[in-house]
């Protein structure tokens, strides 16, 4: 059979922990991502994913599941360029009942609320189409998508590669505050060893 693409004995995260993965490109960081939001299926072993065997559910099942509780930041943000920024915001909460349930009876005030958090407030820019937004307002805005209804994980798949260490720091920095106040837990992917000091526990995929 052909050789495994990616060997791991054993990783754990804790619920509410911040969890820096980092390995040069082509290590498997994004195929573990994958496998967390069950997008992939492991050829040999189990992943659990809030106690859940990931395997053992069906296709639409995965996706019902990944769509409440994995809340993902992807490298080139995959926000939808004819929605304006609030639309994009309010995404999660069209594909999952229970995450808009979470997000209260107002979802666009909760979507404003994060988007404040994450310093974007002004109200004229979020009812702007995203591709007006700057490189560092895209992702804050992909993040503001991520963390609306509080999902349990947050995923980031190498989210801060176009921007400078100050940008990325500051970005961080605002997106740690707002899991820690929703309890959500923080899988950052990224081969910038840099900003790993920032986080509870920095793993290795090398």
């Amino acid at each position: 059979g052909k050789a495994p693409l990616l060997r791991i004995e054993r990783f754990v995260v804790a619920r509410g922990e911040r969890v820096f993965l980092r390995g040069p490109s082509g290590s498997g960081k994004s195929t573990l991502l994958g496998l967390v939001g069950g997008v992939l299926l492991p050829g040999r072993g189990r992943v659990r994913v809030l106690g859940q065997d990931l395997a053992a559910l069906r296709g639409s099942a995965r996706d019902r599941f990944r769509a409440t509780h994995v809340g993902f930041v992807f490298q080139m943000f995959n926000l939808v360029p004819y929605l304006s920024v609030l639309e994009n915001v309010l995404l999660p909460a069209r594909f999952s009942a229970e995450r808009a349930a979470k997000a209260g009876a107002n979802l666009a005030d909760e979507a404003r609320r994060l988007l404040h958090a994450l310093g974007l407030g002004d109200e004229a820019l979020q009812a702007r189409g995203v591709t007006q937004l700057s490189i560092g307002q895209q992702q804050r805005v992909a993040a503001a998508r991520a963390l609306l209804g509080r999902p349990e994980i947050i995923v980031a798949d190498e989210p801060t590669s176009s921007l400078d260490y100050d940008a990325r720091e500051s970005f961080l920095r605002l997106l740690m505050d707002e899991c820690r106040a929703q309890g959500s837990t923080l899988l950052f992917v990224s081969h910038d060893t840099s900003l790993g000091g920032l986080f509870d526990r920095v793993d290795s995929l090398a």
